[in-house]
């Protein structure tokens, strides 16, 4: 689970009034209420949801860009278009590094995993993981300062077969200024980490990024349907009650086979071919894995989604076929409508569902929440959000303007964040909690006034002119 993000120099972040990283954090704060939305497990509270405010152009989306940053430059590297990202409201920060740090909770114990990179020159300078104790100290679990070439390991890293085999590591790239260590460490590694266990501890903060944190921007599907793609029966009648319940109008969810000629037919060429590809590639791994060749049960092999559009690739004895969805409304169930046929807002509770059907362990985060979505709609997602969770550790961090959500029926004082940006274009994050706002407060009213910054400021399109 996500504890804390903090974030310098990165787009409309530079640096908070004394000099440091703008921090976000699901840390819990003083708020009694409640006490159903936050994960506790003795040693640290943290909250499973939080809504950020923020007017256009505030740094809203910056934020989610900068979790997206970190995450694609673990897991795939610097990412294109990055060396213009530093913030620009200060020219001298075109030679300061950039900042990037992310505290997990990962089973019962605490990471913090960060980097700092000067962008402008595609330069890492140095890269570091500790492990936090109950009694907020932390221990050295890599650190490497990449200017000077020197790296260090500490806590179970120490283990000396383990120890020998990542000094060979490190030392191959400590002049590498290019390339982060905890990605190197999880190149081919599979074997490394089964001999020397102690090490996991690596792996695990790398698929935490790379897997359980899931970041969504408007203009892109949220959900592959995956959730329905290996759904049983029964389950699939419970996808379809909880939809009704959202007033879809949807009252049945089937699978009809299509011909897979016809949908790559409707494919760009070199995308078609590498689908193409990885049906084949899949085919091969699934029949050298099979120990019953009498199997009848389909493998999986391709789930694919557009905006409108969505396909499942199966195979069952060397015979591929593909389906896809389709949708019943009312008492006509011989009428059935495709993926795109439904409404914006249809396709937007569609895609969300994956949030509430989640499994342990996931944190979600999604840029404009509210996108096609009734205000009354929004506010019953979240309601919903929180009676799921109450079931799995999951958390869901969205940016939004809807401000109906400021509900303290529906919110904790501490789930509500603000963005503001100041005259220089430097954006700052705060807590709702900062104000210690009451209870009976009509907090939605007040932020629309402005009382805690985050609205837009508008000035007259044309003068006035004296007379």
């Amino acid at each position: 689970m996500l504890i804390r993000f903090n974030v310098k120099n990165y787009k409309s972040f530079s640096e908070n009034s004394e000099g440091y990283s703008e921090e976000f954090s699901m840390i819990a704060g003083k708020v009694r209420n409640k006490k159903e939305h936050i994960y506790d497990d003795g040693k640290v509270k943290l909250l499973k949801f939080a809504a950020v405010y923020g007017a256009n152009a505030a740094g809203k989306s910056n934020l989610v860009k900068a979790l997206r940053f970190m995450q694609c430059v673990v897991v795939k590297g610097l990412p294109e278009g990055h060396i213009e990202s530093y913030c620009k409201s200060d020219m001298s920060n075109k030679k300061k590094p950039s900042y990037f740090e992310i505290e997990l909770k990962l089973e019962d114990k605490y990471f913090a995993y960060g980097f700092e990179v000067v962008l402008s020159e595609s330069r890492f300078i140095s890269e570091w993981l500790y492990e936090i104790h109950d009694d907020n100290t932390q221990e050295i679990l890599f650190e490497r300062d990449i200017e000077d070439g020197t790296y260090e390991f500490g806590g179970v890293l120490e283990n000396k077969e383990l120890l020998e085999k990542l000094n060979i590591y490190a030392g191959d790239i400590s002049d590498d200024n290019s390339v982060l260590f905890l990605s190197v460490m999880n190149q081919n590694k599979r074997k490394l980490y089964e001999e020397n266990p102690d090490g996991v501890v690596i792996k695990k903060v790398f698929d935490w990024m790379m897997r359980s944190l899931d970041i969504n921007y408007p203009n892109q599907p949220i959900s592959d349907y995956s959730y329905l793609a290996t759904a049983e029966t029964n389950k699939v009648k419970e996808v379809c009650e909880l939809i009704n319940t959202f007033g879809t109008g949807i009252t049945d969810i089937k699978m009809e086979e299509v011909a897979i000629e016809k949908v790559l037919s409707e494919i760009p060429r070199p995308i078609r071919e590498k689908i193409s590809k990885d049906i084949e590639k899949k085919m091969a791994e699934t029949n050298a894995e099979e120990t019953n060749a009498d199997s009848l049960e389909p493998k999986i092999h391709l789930v694919m989604r557009s905006n409108k559009n969505f396909f499942i690739v199966k195979s069952a004895q060397d015979d591929i076929k593909c389906e896809t969805i389709k949708f019943s409304h009312g008492n006509s169930v011989d009428v059935l409508f495709d993926l795109a046929e439904e409404s914006d807002g249809t396709v937007r509770v569609l895609d969300l569902l994956e949030i509430l059907l989640a499994g342990e362990g996931k944190t979600y985060v999604i840029d404009e929440l509210d996108r096609c979505l009734h205000p009354c709609l929004t506010y019953k997602f979240i309601e919903s959000f929180f009676e799921f969770s109450r079931k799995k550790n999951i958390q869901l961090i969205v940016t939004t303007h809807e401000s109906r959500l400021m509900d303290f029926d529906l919110l904790r004082r501490d789930e509500i964040w603000f963005v503001d940006k100041d005259v220089n274009g430097k954006s700052s994050i705060y807590s709702l909690e900062e104000y210690n706002t009451r209870f009976d407060q009509k907090v939605d009213k007040a932020y629309l006034e402005g009382r805690y910054g985050g609205v837009p400021v508008f000035t007259t399109i044309f003068p006035i002119k004296e007379e």
